[in-house]
């Protein structure tokens, strides 16, 4: 059972205790332990020996540690003081802090800052709104994304493993010339940037990103990206991509830049369905037999001409997947029918007009007909058993050396992009509406960066700490956050007790408050 506070008020005096249930084995009842931990001063226990020095402020401390912590081992403050002028290193690095703990707007950051550890540690810093506004919008006007890049490969090494990703942000703001219409990936019918992301697998960190506007594709992206990884002096690393990226250009691209890489192609491709069509006959051969990840799983080597390349392959045959994909498959059809089923089609309605805005993607599945207001419908069955006989198989295209294992777990590696992505929408909330122009918002996203690489470097720690088996990032940030320091009048500064998870958590990964 987990310990926790309690305040107790004695003679008109709070006092902070700890309580720890317990089972009494003797008397077979839940009991308690109580701990004196401090009389209660603005929430914080103060143990006698401090009474007397009642603190001038308390200030939240805890979870900083380990957002400094990374800081230092990246190197993070020097290179953005290469990037940055002096003055604006501590300011964007509280910034990025607020971001990756819990984002504030920047009406709200100055309050915010004063209440923390960093206002001690780094005192008067231009934090108002109107200064973060004009800074940003300085950051933006600048190459400060890509000089930032530059320092931190330089002192990590990249050079293994770079996946690779984009995703789409969507705005209401009328003043920004980046945002344009475009493939929305979150379904949103708003104007959108495309941000991609370069993430290094083995550290889990980000180490660059681009802009685009809305309207630009996946596929068009790639030659850019592939130029400015090497303008940044990486070399040897294999890129890995989802089948957005896959074009006979890009291809080539990558081929005559020497890279290696590991690609889904897309299945649209003559030779792509033919190479379907021939492991459809034959994958499911005992011979081809695997283990991964304990579950049995089909493999076998493919080679596919891609323009003037022939490309080595894998072609995979996951059974549980195939029956996985087929249920939902039918469950998305006969939900589809009975919903055309229920429309009642007046006169002034176009029945192939609502056809489509109903079936969307699953139209090609579907004979339709209407009849008295009503529509008629069935399965189309050739097109049906077409889609039926690709589930569970998938081909990954690849140059360089690579078994089939390596080929499949580095693309299943590329979750560490897509949870990037999720960080920055969810929890450092980007695109605020408030945002005016495009260098604003350039320099926002710089910022929105850094707070990425704090907050996916502190995963991989939990990971490595086996943390994250009883923590979220959230959830240890908070416990965390109960470590305070105060300020006592004669400038001594006293940090809170700390508690037995606290310890845990600290020791486990390798800090200390």
């Amino acid at each position: 059972m987990k310990s926790f506070t309690r305040v107790k008020n004695i003679s008109g005096i709070e006092y902070i205790y700890e309580i720890t249930p317990y089972y009494d084995k003797e008397k077979k009842k839940n009991r308690q332990k109580s701990k004196y931990l401090g009389k209660n001063v603005n929430g914080v226990p103060v143990k006698v020996r401090s009474q007397g020095k009642i603190p001038k402020k308390v200030l939240s401390h805890g979870e900083f540690v380990p957002l400094k912590k990374i800081t230092e081992d990246l190197n993070i403050d020097e290179i953005l003081s290469e990037v940055l002028p002096n003055k604006e290193v501590w300011p964007v690095l509280t910034l990025a802090m607020n971001f990756a703990l819990r984002p504030r707007a920047l009406t709200h950051i100055q309050s915010w800052y004063e209440g923390t550890i960093l206002s001690e540690d780094h005192p008067d810093l231009p934090i108002s709104s109107q200064s973060l506004s004009r800074m940003l919008s300085r950051i933006g006007e600048s190459t400060a994304n890509l000089e930032f890049a530059h320092g931190l490969i330089q002192r990590i090494s990249t050079c293994s493993t770079l996946v690779y990703d984009i995703t789409s942000l969507s705005s209401y703001s009328q003043n920004i010339g980046l945002l344009e219409y475009g493939y929305n990936r979150d379904g949103l019918d708003l104007p959108q940037i495309n941000l991609s992301l370069i993430v290094d697998k083995d550290l889990g960190i980000p180490v660059m990103y681009d802009l685009y506007p809305g309207s630009i594709s996946d596929v068009t992206t790639l030659t850019n990206t592939v130029k400015k990884i090497k303008s940044q002096g990486v070399q040897n690393y294999t890129m890995i991509m989802d089948r957005g990226f896959f074009s006979t250009a890009n291809i080539q691209e990558m081929v005559s830049e020497d890279l290696s890489f590991i690609i889904p192609p897309k299945s649209t491709l003559k030779n792509v369905k033919e190479a379907i069509s021939a492991i459809h006959r034959s994958i499911d051969d005992p011979d081809n037999l695997k283990l991964y990840e304990k579950e049995p799983l089909f493999v076998m080597p493919v080679e596919i001409e891609v323009g003037e390349n022939k490309l080595k392959g894998y072609a995979y045959y996951d059974q549980k997947r195939e029956q996985l994909e087929r249920s939902t498959l039918y469950k998305r059809l006969y939900d589809l029918m009975e919903r055309l089923k229920a429309v009642n089609l007046k006169s002034w309605m176009i029945p192939s007009v609502i056809f489509r805005e109903t079936a969307k993607k699953d139209a090609k599945f579907i004979e339709w007909k209407a009849v008295d207001g009503k529509f008629e419908v069935s399965l189309r069955k050739n097109a049906v058993s077409q889609a039926i006989n690709k589930m569970g198989k998938f081909i990954l295209l690849y140059r360089g050396e690579f078994s089939w294992t390596e080929c499949l777990s580095l693309y299943r590696s590329k979750d560490v992009v897509e949870k990037g992505f999720d960080v920055l929408k969810n929890d450092i909330e980007l695109m605020p509406t408030n945002l005016r122009t495009n260098n604003s918002l350039k320099g926002y996203l710089f910022v929105a960066f850094i707070a990425l690489i704090l907050r996916m470097k502190l995963t991989r720690l939990m990971i490595d700490a086996e943390l994250s088996k009883r923590y979220s990032v959230e959830g240890l940030l908070t416990e965390l956050e109960k470590i305070k320091i105060m300020i006592l009048p004669d400038g001594e500064k006293i940090t809170t007790e700390i508690t037995k998870n606290q310890r845990e958590i600290l020791d486990a990964l390798h800090m200390c408050a």
